[in-house]
């Protein structure tokens, strides 16, 4: 597949055109991952007691379900969102990913990948929180590493 870019500074807003002989699962996965990435949300809003806080998603290490309230976590701190996981995880960009049924990460911010029989523990950068990849997620979570590195 070829690709090329034009840059047109009298343009006032970008447009991708994609041409083929015929319509293929690799336009379809193009499409989807063009809509994702246009339609994230670059900040959002999370509460911590009765304060909302405003972030950029980017900052954000996973997400996990406790107690019914899907949390938040930065390298420092834990918020919570109204949002459910799996409304996140159709909204999130790609580089955030389901290793478990309660746990999205964000694979830009994944230090280390320790493998036991069982399951996977998953280290961040600059933090000292961990989760756990399930076996089901593994094999996803280290092709994405792939992709995305």
């Amino acid at each position: 597949m070829k690709m090329r870019v034009e840059i047109d500074p009298n343009i006032k807003e970008g447009e991708v055109i994609i041409r083929a002989p015929e319509f293929t699962k690799n336009i379809t996965e193009i499409q989807e991952l063009i809509k994702r990435q246009n339609a994230t949300q670059k900040v959002m809003t999370f509460y911590s007691g009765s304060t909302e806080f405003y972030l950029e998603v980017g900052d954000i290490l996973f997400f996990e379900t406790e107690d019914r309230q899907v949390r938040a976590h930065t390298e420092n701190q834990l918020y919570t969102t109204h949002q459910r996981l799996y409304e996140l995880e159709e909204n999130l960009p790609i580089e955030f990913i389901r290793i478990s049924k309660s746990c999205i990460v964000n694979v830009n911010k994944i230090l280390a990948l320790t493998k036991s029989l069982s399951n996977c523990l998953v280290q961040f950068q600059n933090s000292h929180k961990q989760v756990y990849a399930s076996r089901r997620y593994y094999k996803s979570l280290q092709e994405h590493l792939k992709k995305l590195r």
